[in-house]
């Protein structure tokens, strides 16, 4: 490959300064760590604790809607239940109206976790917003909202 082939480097630092895609997955990784490290202790990542989180609601939802809220495919959110299953978080069980859809729900552990671990993030997620110069934490999750 000749140099002549080669993309200049003034397009890397053009990429490296203006890709949202980029940014934006930097910037989920950074968060995402900061919720992993304040969870450790309860055994939870951030990650689990959503799921756990979207999993908190009057009727049991089907892995479908589940999978939707979450951006998540399928296989992906059931390999991700398995653990909170093993540990006794979660139930999945056969929708009876539909005996091909699952239903999720959270067991008493799953709810008394959730209780222990909001706390934590409530203060994680105040802490990360606190790192927002001059603009609104608001405006950021609509903007997000808008790309998903």
């Amino acid at each position: 490959m000749s140099t002549s082939d080669a993309l200049p480097f003034e397009k890397t630092l053009h990429v490296r300064d203006c890709c949202m895609c980029l940014h934006v997955q930097r910037a989920a990784r950074a968060v995402a760590r900061r919720f992993d490290d304040a969870l450790r202790p309860l055994g939870l990542t951030s990650g689990q604790f959503s799921l756990l989180m979207s999993l908190n609601r009057p009727q049991p939802p089907t892995i479908g809607s589940v999978s939707a809220l979450l951006a998540m495919d399928r296989t992906t959110l059931t390999a991700n239940l398995k653990p909170l299953e093993r540990r006794g978080l979660v139930i999945v069980a056969v929708d009876e109206k539909d005996r091909r859809s699952r239903l999720m729900s959270l067991t008493p552990a799953g709810r008394m976790l959730l209780v222990a671990a909001f706390p934590v993030w409530n203060r994680t997620q105040a802490e990360i917003e606190r790192l927002l110069p001059g603009s609104s934490a608001d405006r950021l999750r609509d903007d997000l909202r808008a790309l998903s």
